[in-house]
């Protein structure tokens, strides 16, 4: 995932999404990049429009809930939690897509 995240964040600043700047980021990090995870990731990218990708994700499309006045307030806490997980593993899953 820290490939794709490099490759948003070099996207949402407007730098070129290329195997020199991704490298950057990852050992910026402080992880130990690997050479072909980072071509395949360009390669990957290499006819994907970030932006419209991003705009039809899942992520980008998922509404929140509005919680029930009458529901218990653990109870309500609990449903939000689960509401959150299910969010973020629809963006996983979203983003994902992007990039697979």
């Amino acid at each position: 995932m820290e490939y794709i995240y490099a490759a948003m964040l070099l996207h949402s600043a407007d730098q070129d999404i290329n195997e020199g700047n991704v490298k950057k980021i990852i050992d910026a990090a402080g992880l130990t990049a690997d050479d072909t995870r980072i071509k395949a990731l360009i390669a990957a990218l290499e006819d994907v429009d970030i932006e419209e990708a991003i705009e039809t994700s899942t992520f980008a499309a998922a509404p929140a809930a509005a919680p029930v006045a009458a529901e218990a307030p653990a109870q309500e806490e609990e449903e939000e939690e689960e509401e959150e997980e299910a969010t973020e593993e629809e963006a996983a899953a979203g983003l994902g897509a992007l990039f697979g």
